[in-house]
């Protein structure tokens, strides 16, 4: 189900909700764009070209006009949600890019870059000025277009893709349960402590504390922004120490405490 949020010259916003999505994939489908997704909630398996990646709220996607994809729901019948964002050509020319050189495969984005397409999705809807929305969403495609490139380490192709398997399974794991500890992560997806945090590392470009923690505090704007008013019961739930250790951790990623971003990301 789509929900249009605004439309400024070509640049349209719109919040996508899948409920109750197939396990397995989805026939193929040709690939919208030029644009962004951002996942805001849940996560799911996308499939372009025949590469296989799990999305969840730590990433972003583009769509690229001309490719072929394909989804799935590994989780089963859950919402998932994300917000889109078509990119006109004037704003990719603007930021040096042609639709065919928009990043193939999903981009990991920081808790400020999570922050920001929430606050933009509120103010869509809330019937911001068109001015201000393009020059913000300009500034958010440019900031996960700068990010910095995922080097894929060197190996045999089974060897990549059962490290990327591997990475999989602990990024579904920490979804279904954020407080669990590593030792028992690296038990349930088969593998050592050690190893696990070398391949995560390796794959993605931060380490598994870093991807925990920008994990979690994407679950807690979700929540916030949703209204949710326990902060002691979230951070218990999330596997924080307490409720000062998820203010902490929030001011680090993204600047300010739970109860100031409950406030901005509130959606009356």
């Amino acid at each position: 189900m789509r929900h249009p949020l605004a439309d400024c010259d070509g640049l349209s916003m719109r919040v996508v909700e899948c409920a109750g999505g197939a396990r397995g994939w989805e026939p193929p489908e040709e690939a919208g764009g030029p644009g962004i997704v951002f996942v805001r909630l849940g996560a799911f398996a996308r499939r372009v070209d025949g590469a296989e990646a799990l999305l969840d709220a730590t990433v972003a996607y583009f769509e690229r006009p001309g490719t072929e994809e394909q989804f799935a729901h590994p989780a089963g019948a859950l919402d998932d949600e994300c917000f889109a964002v078509d990119l006109p050509p004037a704003l990719l020319s603007d930021l040096g890019r042609a639709p065919s050189e928009l990043p193939a495969g999903p981009v990991y984005t920081s808790a400020a870059v999570d922050l920001a397409h929430r606050r933009l999705a509120v103010e869509a809807a809330r019937g911001c000025d068109g001015f201000e929305l393009y020059e913000r969403a300009a500034g958010l495609v440019g900031a996960v277009l700068d990010g910095p490139l995922i080097r894929r380490p060197a190996g045999s192709p089974a060897t990549a893709r059962a490290r990327r398997r591997l990475v999989a399974r602990a990024r579904e794991a920490l979804r279904a349960e954020p407080s669990t500890g590593l030792v028992s992560l690296a038990r349930e997806v088969g593998s050592s402590p050690h190893h696990l945090s070398r391949v995560f590392a390796a794959e993605t470009g931060q380490t598994l504390s870093a991807y925990r923690n920008r994990l979690r505090a994407a679950l807690v704007l979700a929540r916030l922004e949703a209204g949710e008013r326990d902060l002691s019961g979230l951070a218990a739930e999330l596997g924080f120490a307490d409720h000062a250790h998820m203010t902490r951790v929030l001011r680090g990623l993204v600047g300010a405490p739970p109860s100031a971003l409950r406030a901005v990301l509130a959606s009356g």
